[in-house]
């Protein structure tokens, strides 16, 4: 309890805590961020009971006077970063400007120094009121982080089969493999070292480490999404002579929504680099939801500003840029 606003947990398992938390989350999201798909009871719930690679988050809802203000999260990672904690907060539009974002912050940040972690951090889209509050609190602009949707129905698949052609030839040394869910048990070892390739992607001036990844994190992360209702397509490069992974390119579909579909990561390993396996494994990636997914409708990805690279990329897969989102940080 603080100012007479109090924050409790919710649990996954809570359906009437679930549904409160949908409702002020869309409530905020139709505010300030309309062109994201609203949120649904089973999405918030496989997150808070699976998150992104079996470390969920701890989610709260903010109430006052028996009303529902805010809601807040809580996020760690069991395999690094253990001085950090990322906050996440949205304040219903009707009660905003009442110091409920402020209570929650302090409630979050209580919580992390009790854990002995020494950096908070936490984002949100690019506005004026996103930066007042970020400065009131002491938070300092780290990175930008980007959000693109690219649409499948209207892309012009005959210039991207053209494109697929001219890159073939670069990557002559390699196959490309589809794989639909899970990773053999065998392959995970080989795919934990192709995977840990993404921590080349820029963090800008976060005050981040490397993300470590073990074979069982890639297990946890593909359990993640089958539980949260997502269907995990994985394109990777292979190459011929060692058998080595160079590279991959990740897309999951919503099953609740099918027309719905996710871009996690594209990565290709520093010693496969300059073969142009980042287009083509995207390519493939298009080639393959055309297939077996024509009903998706759209992909949307999230890369840094930064990230020159991925996002002339992207650009030529016809993404376009929905919304940009403000990355903080602070040291407790």
């Amino acid at each position: 309890m603080l100012g007479g606003m109090e924050l409790t947990e919710i649990h996954w398992s809570d359906t009437d805590g679930v549904r409160r938390l949908v409702e002020v989350t869309n409530a905020a999201r139709l505010v300030d961020s309309p062109w994201v798909p609203l949120q649904t009871l089973r999405e918030c719930e496989g997150n808070l009971r699976h998150g992104w690679d079996g470390d969920p988050p701890t989610a709260f809802l903010a109430s006052e006077d028996g009303v529902d203000v805010a809601v807040a999260e809580y996020e760690t990672s069991s395999y690094d970063n253990f001085h950090l904690a990322w906050l996440g907060i949205e304040v219903a539009p009707a009660h905003r400007r009442r110091g409920h974002g402020t209570a929650a912050l302090e409630l979050l940040v209580e919580r992390a120094r009790g854990e002995g972690r020494t950096s908070i951090g936490t984002s949100g889209w690019d506005s004026g009121a996103t930066r007042a509050f970020a400065a009131r609190h002491g938070l300092a602009q780290k990175a930008v982080e980007v959000n693109r949707r690219q649409l499948p129905p209207k892309l012009d698949h005959a210039a991207l089969d053209r494109l697929h052609e001219q890159a073939l030839p670069h990557a002559s040394a390699y196959e490309l493999v589809r794989r639909l869910g899970a990773t053999p048990d065998d392959e995970l070892e080989a795919t934990a070292v192709m995977v840990s390739a993404i921590n080349d992607a820029p963090t800008d001036d976060l005050d981040v480490e490397d993300e470590v990844f073990p074979a069982a994190r890639i297990a946890a992360y593909e359990h993640a999404q089958a539980g949260r209702g997502f269907a995990l397509h994985r394109v990777f490069a292979r190459h011929r002579a060692s058998g080595e992974l160079a590279g991959q390119t990740v897309v999951v579909v919503d099953e609740e929504r099918p027309h719905l579909a996710e871009q996690h990561d594209t990565s290709v390993v520093r010693a496969h680099r300059g073969h142009r396996l980042g287009l083509l494994l995207k390519l493939e990636m298009l080639r393959w939801l055309r297939e077996t997914q024509p009903q998706v409708e759209s992909i949307d990805t999230w890369n840094a500003e930064s990230n020159d690279h991925m996002i002339d990329v992207n650009q030529v897969l016809g993404y376009r840029v929905m919304g940009r989102a403000l990355a903080f940080q602070r040291q407790l």
